[in-house]
């Protein structure tokens, strides 16, 4: 076996024998991720390689008063028992497993089968020198032309079976999918409908190849998603049933799913070592010396587990440019955070850093013209990212007309590290067509204009003008609530307040910026309630729609005496494939007649509600 090779113990305990011989040890061996361990860390203090066993000593750092599980048992721990962390917060037990092979330099500890399960993955000692490959040699290794027609709109469906469903032994109905399509304005969760035979069927519009995953979180079997990856045009047949150790796996039946499979089982092992990057809390010269590190391991695990898995040509360079896209993500999320932990530091050295395009250089290492980035489910958050870097929002904003546009452009030149406008730079800016169009009451044609003349990609430039063509074939204020599941709940609400406006505020108990506008607005709403022409409805999902014990306390506090509903979780997916919407908050707004207000018509929020109100009145009259 090669010594480079990465071993992955999973919970196959071993008893010690009395007279086993030690050949090596390894104190404070170091790991490149811990992963799934929230606001805390799980850390090998000590290996221990045996000829009869592989030993690892564990501390768990856990806040004080938190509860933890392993599903098996160890020195210091029982089996699939819940263990408060101690007043320390520092747990301490063992755990012994079979012996790995003698020249074996790094291995992962993977506590279960679940998705979640705790993970401590690239376990080795500091001392170790492992050959890391360049990207420009794994992609050299392994040449693949990507097709002519990458870029096409058309129906993706995603079809199959489920075998031995039975909903009760399941636990779910449906599943869902956090779909986005960056070309278009509105955002489009899917829901994937399981039948009682366990057979699924599901067709949906999309403008480049996808890898995304239908998944629940209600599942009571240990299967909870179903990843895929298709082309615009293709139909994705896919079975789920048990393999020979009784766990769930997709076996893809068709198409480039199947071309892609075992990229598409084993994408998160690569990605799971770019973690750290998007946790750490430190300054930003640190975090950059960590996003050095965590690239690396990046690079390492890829090709560690490509070999594995004898990776195809084409998986190879899809497994690259997702590594690419999650790393970039985590990277500038890390950059967000800093942002915001700095924002009464605003005069210190450090912002100033965060504000300069310069200070970005692990950027300048990727190629944002790659096609193969939007195949990433991470693709539309790397834009985001990109699109609102702080360096990128105060060009965009410090001047107007063309000249911000411009301006935009040469700060993610510096930033990416190219002097044209790239791909990734042209839709960022395209991004922002679609958000300011919405507020387009007049002159659309120029405003257009001026976004349209700077998009150079062909199909860029094509998805503009289809944007464009549709926003100015919009003559009608409000169209007809499609006919699709939860429909029916937003016309009881119409037929309980005839004649009045509906504005829907769709919100959760997880979502800070939900609860902080509403407790905002609470004096605001005491005034609308009195008026006769507007009910203002909150609607949030739930495991049951009588909701949690938390749910009923905030409703009483903060929405007493309003229009609240409760629908479930599954329910509130399917509002908000009905009306398009991925994140919360979101607002709706329904005429009197039961028909949804275009968007930049209807109500969006609380600020400059009478405004906005009486302007759309205006509108209805």
């Amino acid at each position: 076996m090669n010594k480079k090779n990465i071993i992955t113990i999973l919970l196959a305990l071993v008893a010690v024998a009395g007279q086993a011989k030690t050949f090596k040890t390894i104190k404070n061996p170091v790991a490149m991720a811990c992963v799934n361990v929230s606001s805390s860390e799980l850390k090998a203090r000590e290996v221990i390689f045996r000829d009869t066993a592989t030993t690892v000593h564990f501390t768990m750092k856990y806040s004080k008063g938190q509860s933890f599980q392993f599903v098996s048992s160890a020195e210091g721990l029982k089996l699939n028992t819940w263990v408060q962390s101690p007043e320390s917060g520092i747990t301490e037990f063992t755990m012994h497993f079979a012996p790995l092979p003698k020249k074996i330099q790094i291995f992962d500890f993977i506590e279960g089968d679940g998705t979640r399960a705790f993970k401590l993955l690239g376990i080795h000692d500091k001392k170790a020198k492992l050959k890391v490959p360049t990207m420009q040699e794994l992609t050299e290794a392994n040449p693949w032309a990507v097709p002519e027609d990458w870029f096409k709109t058309d129906t993706i469906t995603v079809k199959g079976r489920i075998e031995g469903y039975d909903t009760e032994q399941f636990g779910f109905t449906s599943m869902e999918c956090f779909f986005q399509n960056v070309f278009e304005k509105d955002d489009a969760t899917q829901v994937l409908d399981i039948a009682p035979n366990g057979t699924f069927y599901k067709k949906f519009q999309a403008s480049y190849p996808v890898c995304q995953r239908f998944y629940t979180l209600e599942s009571k079997v240990g299967f909870s998603e179903i990843p895929f990856f298709a082309r615009p045009c293709e139909t994705i047949d896919i079975t789920v049933r048990k393999d020979d150790n009784g766990r769930y796996v997709c076996v893809y039946n068709n198409g480039s799913s199947r071309d892609a499979a075992r990229w598409l089982r084993t994408r998160e092992e690569i990605t799971d070592v770019i973690s750290p990057l998007v946790l750490f809390e430190g300054t930003f010269d640190e975090g950059n010396s960590l996003a050095d590190n965590v690239w690396q391991n990046a690079m390492y695990r890829l090709q560690t587990v490509s070999r594995r898995e004898h990776y195809t040509p084409m998986e190879m360079q899809l497994a690259l440019a997702y590594v690419q896209t999650r790393f970039v993500y985590y990277y500038m999320s890390y950059a967000m955070n800093r942002r915001y932990a700095l924002m009464k530091q605003n005069e210190s050295a450090e912002w100033q850093d965060l504000a300069d395009a310069k200070s970005y250089y692990h950027l300048r290492h990727f190629d944002f013209d790659d096609p193969l980035l939007f195949a990433s489910s991470d693709f539309p958050y790397l834009l985001n990212r990109i699109q609102y870097a702080q360096p990128a929002t105060r060009a965009l904003f410090s001047t107007a007309g063309q000249q911000r546009l411009d301006n935009y452009y040469a700060v993610l030149r510096e930033m990416l590290g190219s002097k044209d406008n790239t791909l990734i730079a042209q839709l960022c800016l395209y991004q922002q067509m679609l958000t300011e169009s919405r507020r387009w009451q007049t002159d659309k044609e120029s405003k257009y204009a001026m976004f349209s003349n700077t998009f150079t990609h062909t199909y860029v430039k094509a998805k503009a003008d289809e944007f464009y063509s549709r926003l100015m074939a919009q003559t009608e204020l409000a169209t007809p609530i499609p006919d699709a599941p939860m429909a029916d709940l937003i016309r009881s609400l119409c037929a309980k307040y005839p004649g009045k406006i509906l504005m829907i505020d769709f919100w959760g108990m997880g979502c800070g910026p939900c609860r902080y506008a509403i407790q905002e607005s609470k004096e605001l709403r005491t005034g609308i309630a009195k008026r006769d022409d507007v009910k203002l409805v909150f609607i949030a999902g739930e495991r049951t729609t009588e909701g949690s014990d938390a749910y009923k306390k905030y409703v009483a506090e903060w929405l007493a005496d309003e229009e609240t509903v409760c629908v479930t979780n599954a329910d509130f997916t399917r509002l908000q494939e009905l009306f398009q919407f991925n994140g919360i908050p979101h607002y709706e707004t329904i005429t009197p007649d039961c028909r949804r207000v275009r968007d930049d018509l209807r109500i969006d929020g609380y600020d400059n509600f009478d405004y906005k109100l009486q302007r759309l009145l205006d509108k209805l009259k």
